[in-house]
């Protein structure tokens, strides 16, 4: 164990690193709490940018981003569905039925995550944010007598659901927001209901990054397997307090119009991550 020393914190606690990771947090955190998606599909990318900011090199960069953004939902989720809850927009029947599935498919996929090439994960993020935010934008309309499929039915899209977002390392809402408005769940119920999805999902996807890089070789100084604590600590503090802000404003705001805006971002990030990889 290396121990913390003036000189170590001052080499990963610099003041770009640590505006950063602010940033982020506040970018995210408000996110999370307007469209239920957790704020990964932004963390991920922030993060990896911010690791190289902070000079941090090796080959675990993006697992620690994709760890790092778990664990930050995990604060997150509970911030954001407190507000959703006292708008009383969370579908408390449908996050019990989705939880056993959630937590089944977050182990499974972080396991995925630790045993796939970096490249892969790259390119399965960006083409799984570049579908979700195709149909987050175009707002596909359910038909009229479609409906929440059964208690066994729903398990098995959680289990999809967390394994997606456990390799991505996203809070769900990308696909459990399409999901539940697909079967004619409204749109604000829909955003509070993923927003309560997002803790288990992130619970299961944190202990499965903190246990499958626990003895991953050459990570860097403050790594709780592929958490990155540094990191965490600032984007947790920043997301908490601007989540509530969020869950406000999606419930004040035109939720379409937003919900298209932040597609548009969305479909950014995935194509500039795939320019990367090709």
């Amino acid at each position: 164990m290396v121990e913390l020393n003036a000189a170590l914190f001052a080499e990963i606690f610099t003041v770009q690193a640590v505006a950063a990771y602010i940033a982020i947090g506040i970018v995210a955190g408000f996110l999370a709490g307007l469209l239920g998606v957790g704020g990964g599909s932004v963390l991920v990318p922030a993060l990896v940018w911010a690791f190289k900011l902070a000079a941090l090199s090796g080959q675990w960069n993006f697992r620690l981003a994709l760890g790092t953004s778990m664990a930050t939902i995990l604060f997150t989720s509970v911030s954001s569905v407190r507000s959703h809850h006292l708008h009383g927009a969370v579908r408390w029947d449908v996050v019990k039925n989705f939880i056993p599935g959630i937590l089944l498919g977050t182990l499974f996929g972080t396991f995925l995550a630790r045993h796939v090439s970096t490249t892969f994960l790259i390119v399965f993020f960006a083409l799984f944010m570049g579908l979700a935010s195709f149909q987050m934008f175009f707002e596909y309309k359910p038909k009229p007598g479609r409906v929440l499929p059964g208690r066994n039915g729903q398990m098995g899209v959680a289990t999809f659901i967390g394994t997606a977002s456990s390799l991505v390392a996203v809070g769900g809402g990308a696909l459990t927001v399409p999901f539940l408005v697909w079967c004619n769940v409204s749109i604000k119920n829909a955003i509070g209901t993923a927003s309560a999805m997002g803790f288990p999902i992130a619970l299961g996807g944190t202990i499965g990054f903190i246990f499958n890089g626990w003895t991953a070789p050459g990570l860097p100084t403050g790594s709780l397997g592929f958490v990155y604590t540094p990191a965490l600590l600032f984007t947790v503090v920043a997301s908490v307090l601007l989540a509530p802000w969020g869950a406000q404003a999606a419930h004040i705001l035109p939720a379409p119009l937003l919900r298209k805006v932040f597609a548009a971002v969305v479909f950014g990030i995935a194509v500039n991550m795939m320019r990367g990889v090709f």
